[in-house]
């Protein structure tokens, strides 16, 4: 079973004890959190586009911040020149099961 969930403004594809990145969440390493938003749920034989009620938990494995990414600003002759960073924060999370309220299925 698997199901596409959404976070972040991003969405993902999520099957059970799968580990994935997705955009900072509140909680600490070692909470469980739930994704309500799911989009589609599916599974050997069909495939849910109608999934509410649907939701997917998750243990919050750590967090961690990406690669800093430069931002250089410069105006020629003008002697202005303006240098900023940004280092990203996200969250890593391994899927404990999928709650299909239509079937009544966990996976």
């Amino acid at each position: 079973m698997y199901a596409v969930i959404q976070t972040g403004g991003k969405q993902y594809r999520v099957e059970p004890e799968g580990v994935l990145s997705v955009e900072r969440l509140d909680g600490n390493p070692g909470d469980i959190v739930e994704f309500t938003k799911v989009l589609m749920v599916g599974g050997e034989d069909a495939i849910d586009t109608n999934a509410t009620g649907a939701s997917v938990k998750a243990e919050i494995l750590e967090h961690k911040r990406l690669a800093k990414i430069l931002v250089f600003k410069k105006k020629r002759r003008k002697k202005y020149r303006r240098r900023a960073g940004h280092r990203q924060q996200q969250t890593v999370v391994r899927v404990r099961e999928i709650l299909d309220s239509a079937t009544g299925d966990n996976a």
